[in-house]
């Protein structure tokens, strides 16, 4: 089983100056610290809006940070968000692969739809139509990606001409292809569409089971891609906070991860919020002392990953015997220290991960041989868009060349000089 490590960036009030900024420079350390220690993916989101929950509205500018303080660690969009009116989907193409390239090829390519209010309506999106959304960009970015030139596309959602979307990622067709999960229908159509499935439901293993067996036998079965190529795995998040001292571990990481569900259920499920005036820090502290200390179960489950380097060892153990393919720790969450995160990360990389290291080249090498045969038949099954021969792509003048000529007696100085130069230019392309 592979590692991750995943942020929100979360900042609970109050906001004392300098925060947002110790908070990005903070997770920048800890990026290249798991990027020393040989975590494999390091996971950022996309959220709007959602204060004090989640800070992370650039994404794509956090992980080009990264990109230049690592090595190794694989950058994930975990997400972008797809439809049109948050990241017009040739941007979108754009950055994945200048991100890919400023990284020497080591980005992963997280998509998703968003759910909540704040975030939609701040951007005029229908929330009924945002998996429609989902669906055509997804696909029409990866053939932007892949495609040379891009054929261009008339949707629902968005429209655009041909053009060649510059420029074009590393990692050929396109990098490895992701889509957020939060239950198994979501999972089920990532294994139809042959995209790795990011989950962000805090199952227990046997839970997890289901959900790796639904994905895999309908990927085997059912697979048609979205992309042009298929990206096999699972991923699933955990709570994180280990130390030699089981109730310190707590100390350090549960209060954190306790926020971290009140604030995902405030901006997405009970909440109401005043645009800059709602403290959900307080909320969250009146609601503890309501619930009483060391309620274990304050929103769910999800702190299995809270406690010694043995008791975390034990529940990696049952997500990789279920098939779980990655593990990305919530570390950083609440008022969680920096210096405890480090902590943590270097006695799990010490004395946890190199077991599951170990074993991770078969069991990986095993799993696509499996596959091997139902990927051939998925990709046969898969419609692709066709590609413009030389004659059927279209010649676009500039602007200038559609002006008719000016007479260039009635200018003066270099403007004069300008056009006859740009009048000879077009003399000589047209006899060449």
């Amino acid at each position: 089983m592979k590692f991750g490590i995943f942020y929100e960036h979360q900042l609970p009030r109050p906001w004392d100056n300098g925060a947002e900024l110790k908070l990005f420079q903070d997770a920048l350390e800890q990026v290249e610290l798991a990027d020393r220690l040989g975590i494999e993916f390091a996971w950022e989101v996309e959220h709007h809006f959602l204060e004090e929950y989640s800070h992370s509205s650039c994404p794509e500018v956090f992980l080009a940070a990264a990109s230049q303080r690592t090595k190794r660690i694989r950058l994930g969009h975990g997400i972008k968000l797809m439809p049109p009116n948050y990241n017009p989907p040739a941007r979108i193409a754009e950055e994945i692969a200048t991100l890919d390239l400023v990284s020497n090829g080591r980005v992963e390519f997280g998509t998703g739809e968003s759910a909540s209010r704040m975030e939609l309506e701040g951007f005029n999106i229908n929330p009924a139509e945002r998996r429609a959304m989902w669906l055509e960009t997804t696909e029409q970015v990866c053939n932007m990606l892949a495609m040379d030139p891009y054929p261009g596309f008339k949707g629902k959602y968005f429209s655009m001409p041909v053009r060649n979307v510059v420029p074009k990622p590393v990692q050929k067709p396109h990098p490895p292809l992701w889509v957020a999960c939060s239950n198994r229908d979501t999972i089920h159509l990532a294994a139809q569409l042959g995209i790795g499935a990011l989950t962000f439901a805090f199952v227990d293993p046997a839970e997890a089971k289901k959900w790796v067996d639904d994905y895999y036998e309908t990927f085997k079965r059912e697979c048609v891609p979205i992309g042009h190529t298929v990206n096999p795995n699972i991923a699933m998040v955990t709570s994180f906070s280990i130390h030699h001292d089981r109730e310190e571990a707590f100390r350090r990481g549960f209060d954190g991860f306790k926020f971290f569900q009140f604030g995902l259920g405030h901006h997405y499920v009970f909440g109401h919020h005043k645009p800059g005036r709602t403290n959900i820090w307080e909320n969250y502290e009146r609601v503890k002392a309501a619930m009483g200390a060391g309620q274990l179960d304050f929103l769910g489950g999800g702190t299995d990953g809270i406690g010694t380097p043995q008791d975390l060892r034990e529940h990696l153990r049952k997500f990789a015997d279920a098939g779980v393919d990655q593990t990305v720790f919530i570390q950083q969450g609440g008022k969680n220290r920096h210096e405890h995160i480090c902590e943590a990360l270097e006695l799990f990389a010490a004395e946890v991960m190199p077991e599951f290291k170990e074993e991770e080249e078969r069991r990986q090498k095993q799993k696509m041989d499996e596959l091997a045969p139902y990927i051939e038949k998925a990709m046969q099954r898969k419609q692709w868009m066709r590609e413009l021969t030389d004659d059927e792509i279209p010649t676009f003048a500039a602007y200038g060349a559609m002006i008719a000529e000016v007479d260039t007696s009635n200018l003066e100085g270099a403007a004069r000089i300008r056009a006859e130069r740009w009048k000879k230019m077009r003399e000589v392309l047209a006899k060449a």
